[in-house]
């Protein structure tokens, strides 16, 4: 175990720069359903119940940084494929535009992209027992969705709109990156995530536990692009929520060992990938 990080290990929440707190907030409360659970400094914390999923960190002075690393989207799990049938309900009852769907085999996908840009993905996963595997490797793809499926799900059940579930989580997170090669290193042979799959050359997709995929890495958008300027919208950091104190510390030493800097925060160590991605690491706390 002392080489991987451990199955239980997960994502927490995701660190965002954004121009306009008050449209921001109208977006993530009104249009996709989170909570406002609390204000810190000049940090707003959204999440479901008292789980932290998004803090925005709005910064007006801040511009949008084309054809350079950071984020590609954050992907946000609903619990069932009714859930994601509300949302896509109240998506469109609320004329939110939509960036595209898609059926991965493992999971139903909305995409969508917030006021600044920020591409964010709301799914659901099918249970693990219908994933399908060819030659031992887990099987995926991007196939139409059925729309009309899932919105069947509404079918008979009256309850109306109120958010995101209180069980929605932080799915995975897909970054866009430099270079294929240094950054699936990182997240394999430092972080200690398990290569899934490779998407031809240009993207790899890497997880703990068996799940589909944690962390997404591609360059589609260009090799060698170089990090975002300061003050960019975009991503400041994500949390891998490793598996308590003793999963914490081994992935530290990992780190260290590696010789890549951490700056200690508060709630745990922030280090950054090849290509300048914030990763924050902590113990994992499933309130934050």
């Amino acid at each position: 175990m002392n080489g991987s990080i451990h199955p239980g290990a997960s994502l927490g929440a995701i660190y965002l720069t954004i121009k306009d707190l008050g449209r921001s907030l109208d977006y993530y409360q009104n249009r996709l359903g989170f909570r406002l659970i609390r204000r810190e400094a000049d940090n707003v914390y959204l999440g479901v119940a008292d789980h932290v999923l998004v803090v925005l960190h709005e910064d007006p002075a801040a511009s949008t940084s084309l054809y350079t690393t950071g984020l590609y989207h954050f992907a946000i799990r609903v619990p069932t494929r009714l859930e994601l049938a509300q949302s896509l309900k109240h998506i469109a009852d609320t004329k939110t535009q939509v960036q595209g769907f898609a059926d991965h085999l493992v999971s139903e996908a909305i995409y969508l992209s917030d006021p600044d840009g920020i591409g964010i993905e709301l799914y659901r996963d099918r249970p693990r027992d219908e994933w399908q595997y060819v030659n031992g490797q887990l099987k995926m793809a991007t196939d139409p969705l059925d729309i009309d499926g899932i919105l069947s799900e509404l079918n008979h059940h009256t309850e109306g709109w109120a958010g995101l579930h209180s069980a929605t989580r932080m799915g995975h997170i897909h970054l866009r990156v430099a270079q294929i090669s240094p950054a699936e290193t990182f997240y394999r042979d430092v972080i200690g995530y398990d290569l899934i799959l490779r998407y031809g050359p240009m993207a790899s997709f890497l997880s703990a536990g068996g799940y589909h995929h944690h962390i997404g890495i591609n360059t589609w958008a260009g090799v060698g692009l170089p990090a975002p300027q300061d003050h960019s919208t975009g991503l400041r950091w994500f949390t891998i929520q490793c598996h308590g104190e003793e999963d914490l510390t081994r992935t530290f030493n990992r780190v260290s060992n590696a010789g890549i800097p951490l700056q200690k925060y508060a709630d745990g160590w922030l280090v950054r990938d090849p290509s300048s991605n914030g990763v924050l690491l902590t113990a994992g706390n499933d309130s934050q």
